[in-house]
């Protein structure tokens, strides 16, 4: 069965990488969770997707530069007043669900990563007896590679995108991804172009597809023999793997 990862938490039923969404995921009979952390100054791992507050919370700056604190002061758009919650507030969320924990580690806006963000990441996941449901994931192959060294033994996960068959190669790229990754979950419509070429380098039971939104996306790729899919709409997909 193709697992079902509700991606930032079913950004398209609610806000993204929010508590309430996050609770509300977790008890629909999902196969698991997709949420990013950025890593600030002061150290609080935040899960919010981009490096700057604008486009999702009510203020604007770094979220690097958030001071300690400073987080409560700041409500997520389209919520109620609702905080950019913590790494350590999510994980609780999920502690007692059966669900799959992929965490991104995102970069500093510049695209450099977060100096100690994987052992910090690992740390948090370990404290609470997460370890065997956490899959620490990222777009590049040096954060990948910091993971491997900062938590042995967690499994990773590496995106992969048009951008990043651009930057890397697709075939060179993939080889190199999956020398630093247990699942390689791959842009739909890139996949789909490239399947063929992609599935003789990837093995199917180490493949995912994200974001398929449609319900007619939904059904194409929950028919595929991949291990997961990534969606914003976890409903949709749940009645369409019935």
């Amino acid at each position: 069965m193709v697992h079902i990862i509700g991606h930032r938490g079913g950004r398209n039923l609610w806000p993204e990488n929010s508590l309430s969404g996050f609770r509300k995921l977790g008890q629909m009979p999902v196969d698991g969770v997709e949420f990013d952390i950025h890593l600030t100054r002061s150290g609080e791992m935040l899960v919010i997707h981009d490096p700057t507050l604008d486009r999702t919370t009510d203020s604007q700056g770094l979220v690097s530069d958030l001071s300690p604190g400073k987080r409560r002061e700041i409500s997520l758009k389209d919520s109620d007043g609702e905080a950019i919650p913590t790494l350590e507030e999510v994980l609780a969320v999920f502690r007692d669900t059966p669900l799959e924990l992929h965490i991104e580690l995102k970069t500093h806006a510049d695209g450099t990563p977060y100096e100690g963000l994987a052992a910090k990441a690992f740390a948090a996941v370990e404290r609470l007896g997460l370890l065997e449901r956490s899959i620490l994931t990222s777009f590049h192959p040096d954060v990948l590679a910091d993971i491997r060294k900062a938590a042995p033994g967690i499994r990773t996960l590496s995106s992969f995108d048009a951008k990043s068959a651009e930057r890397l190669g697709l075939a060179s790229g993939l080889s190199l991804m999956k020398q630093c990754s247990d699942i390689i979950a791959i842009e739909r419509s890139l996949l789909q172009a490239k399947w063929d070429e992609i599935t003789k380098l990837v093995p199917l039971d180490r493949l995912g597809a994200w974001v398929p939104n449609e319900m007619s996306d939904l059904e194409y790729w929950l028919a595929k023999p991949i291990r997961q899919i990534t969606t914003d709409r976890p409903d949709l997909a749940l009645q369409a793997r019935r």
